[in-house]
């Protein structure tokens, strides 16, 4: 079994695509990916190590899988795993709400008693206003990806949060570094 899950949801693919990226450079074996269509609470128990992928859509909203998912994700016991968090949107079409997704949903499963990690500066970035901007830290809760706006960063942006996460979640996984 692998050591990670992955669950993403994606209307247009971006998310997916970044989901297969990340599975690419951790290795197919040491991560199932999933998508939030397609499961149930139950999956979530077979894993100690999950990274969840959500993009933002128009003014701040949850993709529509994650949308209807939403419930069930907020009853799933997150209590000795842990979690890291990728999110996608466009920082300069809508800076005013740029990975809002990714914040409700980092509040979400913190409140169900994950541990999050893998959070990401904010620097090489512009926006307005973030749910998922932690002002303290300077950071986002989160990976960043804006594939409308930044996609040649977004291979190197993968590359170092794919070690970062590893590195947080204490496993044994040689990260592959690609230029895809």
């Amino acid at each position: 079994m692998a050591q990670i899950g992955l669950f993403f949801g994606s209307d247009e693919g971006n998310t997916e695509g970044v989901a297969y990226r990340i599975a690419q450079r951790l290795g197919e074996d040491q991560v199932e990916v999933m998508d939030i269509a397609d499961v149930t609470q139950l999956e979530f128990t077979d894993y100690q190590h999950i990274i969840l992928g959500i993009p933002t859509w128009d003014f701040g909203q949850i993709q529509s899988d994650w949308e209807e998912f939403w419930d069930d994700i907020a009853e799933v016991d997150f209590n000795g795993k842990t979690v890291a968090l990728f999110g996608l949107g466009d920082q300069f079409g809508y800076g005013d709400y740029f990975l809002d997704a990714m914040g409700m949903l980092h509040d979400v499963v913190l409140a169900a008693g994950a541990k999050v990690v893998g959070y990401w500066p904010t620097v090489g970035y512009e926006f307005e206003a973030s749910k998922a901007y932690l002002p303290e830290q300077d950071c986002f809760m989160g990976l960043a990806i804006d594939e409308d706006q930044q996609e040649q960063l977004t291979a190197a942006r993968l590359n170092q949060w794919c070690a970062q996460v590893v590195a947080e979640f204490g496993l044994a996984i040689e990260v592959r570094a690609l230029d895809d």
